[in-house]
Protein backbone atom coordinates (compact mmCIF):
# COMPACT_ATOMS: atom_id res chain seq x y z
CA UNK A 1 0.00 0.00 0.00
CA UNK A 2 1.37 3.16 -0.98
CA UNK A 3 1.94 5.70 2.35
CA UNK A 4 -0.33 8.68 2.81
CA UNK A 5 -0.30 12.29 4.16
CA UNK A 6 -0.93 10.61 7.56
CA UNK A 7 2.30 7.79 7.20
CA UNK A 8 4.20 10.72 6.37
CA UNK A 9 3.73 13.01 9.28
CA UNK A 10 4.11 9.68 12.01
CA UNK A 11 7.08 8.52 10.14
CA UNK A 12 8.42 12.32 10.62
CA UNK A 13 7.54 12.02 13.87
CA UNK A 14 8.78 8.73 14.68
CA UNK A 15 12.20 9.84 13.59
CA UNK A 16 12.35 12.63 15.73
CA UNK A 17 11.21 15.70 13.66
CA UNK A 18 9.05 16.96 16.21
CA UNK A 19 12.55 18.34 17.79
CA UNK A 20 14.87 18.22 14.95
CA UNK A 21 15.54 18.49 11.32
CA UNK A 22 15.39 14.95 9.66
CA UNK A 23 16.25 14.22 5.89
CA UNK A 24 14.41 12.88 3.06
CA UNK A 25 16.80 9.51 2.63
CA UNK A 26 15.72 8.42 6.57
CA UNK A 27 11.75 8.86 5.20
CA UNK A 28 12.87 6.82 2.25
CA UNK A 29 14.35 3.78 4.24
CA UNK A 30 11.46 4.32 6.82
CA UNK A 31 8.46 4.04 4.43
CA UNK A 32 10.88 2.22 1.77
CA UNK A 33 9.39 4.68 -0.92
CA UNK A 34 11.49 6.74 -4.10
CA UNK A 35 12.99 9.44 -3.34
CA UNK A 36 11.11 11.34 -5.48
CA UNK A 37 7.98 10.22 -3.63
CA UNK A 38 9.35 11.73 -0.76
CA UNK A 39 9.81 14.92 -2.47
CA UNK A 40 6.41 14.77 -3.47
CA UNK A 41 4.55 14.39 -0.55
CA UNK A 42 7.02 16.62 1.26
CA UNK A 43 5.87 19.67 -1.14
CA UNK A 44 2.48 19.03 -0.26
CA UNK A 45 3.05 19.14 3.52
CA UNK A 46 4.70 22.59 2.90
CA UNK A 47 2.24 23.89 1.17
CA UNK A 48 -0.47 22.53 3.96
CA UNK A 49 1.92 24.16 6.63
CA UNK A 50 2.44 20.73 8.06
CA UNK A 51 6.40 20.67 8.18
CA UNK A 52 9.49 23.45 7.11
CA UNK A 53 11.73 22.55 4.63
CA UNK A 54 15.49 23.54 4.62
CA UNK A 55 17.02 22.84 1.01
CA UNK A 56 20.12 20.81 2.08
CA UNK A 57 19.13 20.74 5.78
CA UNK A 58 16.04 19.29 6.41
CA UNK A 59 12.76 18.65 7.60
CA UNK A 60 10.80 19.19 11.08
CA UNK A 61 7.15 19.65 11.56
CA UNK A 62 5.65 22.97 12.19
CA UNK A 63 3.55 23.03 15.52
CA UNK A 64 0.32 21.85 13.44
CA UNK A 65 2.14 19.04 12.46
CA UNK A 66 3.41 18.15 15.49
CA UNK A 67 -0.10 17.94 16.71
CA UNK A 68 -1.52 16.29 14.01
CA UNK A 69 0.75 13.49 14.17
CA UNK A 70 1.04 12.84 17.60
CA UNK A 71 -3.05 12.10 17.29
CA UNK A 72 -2.19 9.84 14.77
CA UNK A 73 0.85 8.37 16.73
CA UNK A 74 -2.46 8.15 19.58
CA UNK A 75 -4.90 6.37 17.94
CA UNK A 76 -2.30 3.87 16.34
CA UNK A 77 -0.49 3.37 19.67
CA UNK A 78 -3.81 2.96 21.96
CA UNK A 79 -5.06 0.15 19.26
CA UNK A 80 -1.82 -1.79 19.72
CA UNK A 81 -1.75 -1.98 23.01
CA UNK A 82 -5.50 -3.05 23.11
CA UNK A 83 -4.83 -5.59 20.51
CA UNK A 84 -1.82 -7.01 22.62
CA UNK A 85 -3.20 -6.48 26.04
CA UNK A 86 -7.05 -7.43 25.19
CA UNK A 87 -7.08 -9.72 22.08
CA UNK A 88 -3.37 -11.43 22.79
CA UNK A 89 -1.90 -10.47 19.40
CA UNK A 90 1.59 -11.14 19.11
CA UNK A 91 3.83 -8.23 19.54
CA UNK A 92 5.18 -7.99 15.72
CA UNK A 93 1.71 -8.83 14.22
CA UNK A 94 -0.04 -5.73 15.70
CA UNK A 95 1.17 -3.14 13.28
CA UNK A 96 -0.48 -3.47 10.61
CA UNK A 97 -3.94 -3.97 12.05
CA UNK A 98 -3.72 -0.96 13.48
CA UNK A 99 -3.13 0.95 11.11
CA UNK A 100 -6.57 -0.09 9.77
CA UNK A 101 -8.42 0.88 13.22
CA UNK A 102 -6.82 4.11 13.65
CA UNK A 103 -8.15 5.80 10.54
CA UNK A 104 -11.53 5.27 11.75
CA UNK A 105 -10.91 6.52 15.36
CA UNK A 106 -12.73 9.68 16.54
CA UNK A 107 -11.05 11.46 19.70
CA UNK A 108 -14.32 10.35 21.96
CA UNK A 109 -13.39 6.39 20.97
CA UNK A 110 -9.42 7.06 21.53
CA UNK A 111 -9.89 8.59 25.21
CA UNK A 112 -12.63 5.65 25.69
CA UNK A 113 -9.99 3.00 24.81
CA UNK A 114 -7.13 5.13 26.76
CA UNK A 115 -9.19 5.01 29.62
CA UNK A 116 -10.19 1.04 29.28
CA UNK A 117 -6.41 0.63 28.95
CA UNK A 118 -6.05 1.96 32.19
CA UNK A 119 -4.25 5.05 30.38
CA UNK A 120 -1.39 3.06 28.95
CA UNK A 121 1.99 5.38 28.84
CA UNK A 122 3.89 3.31 26.01
CA UNK A 123 3.14 0.87 23.11
CA UNK A 124 4.04 -2.35 22.80
CA UNK A 125 7.20 -1.03 20.48
CA UNK A 126 8.64 1.53 23.21
CA UNK A 127 6.69 4.46 21.67
CA UNK A 128 5.17 6.95 24.09
CA UNK A 129 1.50 7.46 23.89
CA UNK A 130 0.71 10.98 23.49
CA UNK A 131 -2.27 12.12 25.75
CA UNK A 132 -5.85 13.92 23.91
CA UNK A 133 -4.43 17.09 23.49
CA UNK A 134 -1.29 15.99 21.67
CA UNK A 135 1.48 16.68 24.48
CA UNK A 136 3.48 13.30 25.19
CA UNK A 137 6.82 12.30 27.51
CA UNK A 138 9.97 12.82 25.76
CA UNK A 139 12.01 10.00 24.67
CA UNK A 140 15.15 8.85 23.29
CA UNK A 141 15.99 9.93 19.72
CA UNK A 142 19.68 8.43 19.71
CA UNK A 143 19.84 5.75 17.13
CA UNK A 144 21.95 2.08 17.36
CA UNK A 145 23.40 3.44 14.50
CA UNK A 146 25.21 5.98 16.17
CA UNK A 147 26.93 4.24 18.89
CA UNK A 148 30.78 2.99 18.35
CA UNK A 149 32.45 0.04 20.02
CA UNK A 150 32.32 -0.08 23.63
CA UNK A 151 29.44 1.88 24.42
CA UNK A 152 26.68 0.71 26.58
CA UNK A 153 22.81 1.09 26.45
CA UNK A 154 19.15 -0.51 25.80
CA UNK A 155 17.09 -0.55 23.41
CA UNK A 156 13.84 2.44 24.05
CA UNK A 157 12.18 1.98 21.03
CA UNK A 158 11.59 1.18 17.48
CA UNK A 159 10.14 3.05 14.88
CA UNK A 160 6.67 1.77 14.16
CA UNK A 161 7.01 0.36 10.97
CA UNK A 162 6.30 -3.32 9.62
CA UNK A 163 9.74 -3.63 8.18
CA UNK A 164 11.33 -2.69 11.53
CA UNK A 165 9.17 -4.60 13.68
CA UNK A 166 9.85 -7.77 11.21
CA UNK A 167 13.78 -7.37 11.43
CA UNK A 168 14.27 -7.41 15.60
CA UNK A 169 11.69 -10.43 15.76
CA UNK A 170 13.28 -12.18 13.41
CA UNK A 171 17.14 -11.21 15.23
CA UNK A 172 15.43 -11.39 18.43
CA UNK A 173 15.82 -8.21 19.62
CA UNK A 174 13.31 -6.58 22.21
CA UNK A 175 12.32 -3.22 23.82
CA UNK A 176 14.69 -2.85 27.03
CA UNK A 177 17.36 -5.20 25.77
CA UNK A 178 20.98 -4.27 27.71
CA UNK A 179 23.60 -4.45 25.17
CA UNK A 180 26.85 -3.17 25.20
CA UNK A 181 28.49 -2.44 21.25
CA UNK A 182 31.54 -4.83 20.22
CA UNK A 183 31.92 -4.15 16.69
CA UNK A 184 31.29 -1.38 13.57
CA UNK A 185 31.79 -1.81 10.33
CA UNK A 186 30.07 -0.13 7.27
CA UNK A 187 27.63 -2.62 6.92
CA UNK A 188 26.65 -3.38 10.29
CA UNK A 189 26.62 -3.02 13.97
CA UNK A 190 27.48 -5.99 16.73
CA UNK A 191 26.17 -5.70 20.32
CA UNK A 192 26.84 -8.48 22.83
CA UNK A 193 23.04 -8.79 24.56
CA UNK A 194 22.58 -9.23 28.08
CA UNK A 195 19.42 -11.26 28.24
CA UNK A 196 20.81 -13.41 25.77
CA UNK A 197 24.38 -13.93 26.39
CA UNK A 198 24.86 -13.87 22.60
CA UNK A 199 26.98 -11.35 20.01
CA UNK A 200 24.17 -9.91 17.48
CA UNK A 201 24.95 -8.31 14.50
CA UNK A 202 22.53 -5.88 13.68
CA UNK A 203 22.06 -4.46 9.66
CA UNK A 204 22.96 -0.51 9.98
CA UNK A 205 20.08 0.59 8.16
CA UNK A 206 18.16 -0.94 10.75
CA UNK A 207 19.78 0.14 13.44
CA UNK A 208 18.95 3.63 12.40
CA UNK A 209 15.38 2.73 13.31
CA UNK A 210 16.06 1.61 16.70
CA UNK A 211 16.86 3.76 19.07
CA UNK A 212 18.43 3.65 22.43
CA UNK A 213 19.49 4.73 26.02
CA UNK A 214 23.10 5.36 26.39
CA UNK A 215 23.00 6.21 29.96
CA UNK A 216 22.69 2.17 31.33
CA UNK A 217 25.75 1.60 33.21
CA UNK A 218 26.35 -2.85 33.36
Amino acid sequence: MTPNKEDYLKMIFELGGDTQLISNKQIVTGLDVSAASVSEMITKLVEQKYVTHTPYQGIKLTAAGQKRAALLVRNHRLWEVFLVASLKYPVDSVHQEAEKLEHATTPEMADRLANMLGEPQYCPHGGVIPDSDGHYIDQSRVPLASLVTGQKAHIERVVDEAAVIDYIHDIDLQINDHFTVVGVDQATITIHQVRTDRDVAVDRVRAAHIFVDPAFNL
